[in-house]
């Protein structure tokens, strides 16, 4: 996937200024999709240069004149090209995984902490999740709202977010159980010796 077509996708929205589109990212895609303002002011250019989307200026008193951006009918049929296209299959890359995978032969104890802090900013989006779940359905429930609702993908995205953290936190209790189980143990930080080739 590419920033460009998440960007496309972001404006199905409605016009909105890059400002705009920050929050839009930062608070509904970037449970799938994370890029910085510069990332993304830098996409809107090309994507304007390209014609998938036009800009105009919006003269402000007492602050800086702003480009509204919207979708333009060949960034539609972009949009639409990409969804017919079948998606590449995602991969995880994370970090904390490979100190995970090396935690035996090195300080298990740091690798604690930080599964801590991964569960902690999990609950963190959890919350801010749950917020915009709230915002969206507006006191309708869940199935009221899928059937109503003139666009559903924005909700289907914050339910995969929502299981995904979810699931960071089910895994961070597990990982933490064994961990602490280990120390008790006083296996801890017990390195593993290097396998030795034999000559």
């Amino acid at each position: 996937m590419s920033l460009k077509h998440a960007v496309l996708a972001a404006l199905l929205e409605g016009e909105a200024s890059g400002y705009d589109l920050a929050k839009i990212f930062d608070v509904s895609v970037a449970n799938f999709w994370a890029a910085t303002p510069q990332q993304l002011y830098r996409e809107l250019d090309k994507l304007a240069e390209a014609g998938l989307i036009t800009a105009r200026v919006v003269e402000q008193e007492r602050r800086p004149n702003k480009r509204m951006f919207s979708l333009t009918e060949p960034g539609l049929r972009d949009l639409a090209a990409y969804t017919a296209a079948p998606p590449r299959p995602s991969a995880v890359r994370d970090e904390l995984l490979v100190q995970v995978q090396a935690c035996d032969g090195g300080d298990s104890a740091a690798v604690r902490g930080f599964v801590a802090q991964r569960m902690e900013a999990s609950r963190a989006k959890l919350a801010r999740y749950d917020r915009l779940r709230e915002r969206m359905l507006a006191g309708r429930d869940e199935e009221t709202y899928l059937d109503e609702a003139e666009r559903v993908g924005p909700y289907l995205t914050l339910m995969r977010g929502r299981f995904f953290e979810e699931e960071n936190l089910r895994w961070g209790e597990r990982a933490l159980a064994v961990l602490d189980r280990r120390a008790r143990a006083g296996r801890a930080t017990a390195a593993v010796a290097p396998a030795v080739p034999r000559a």
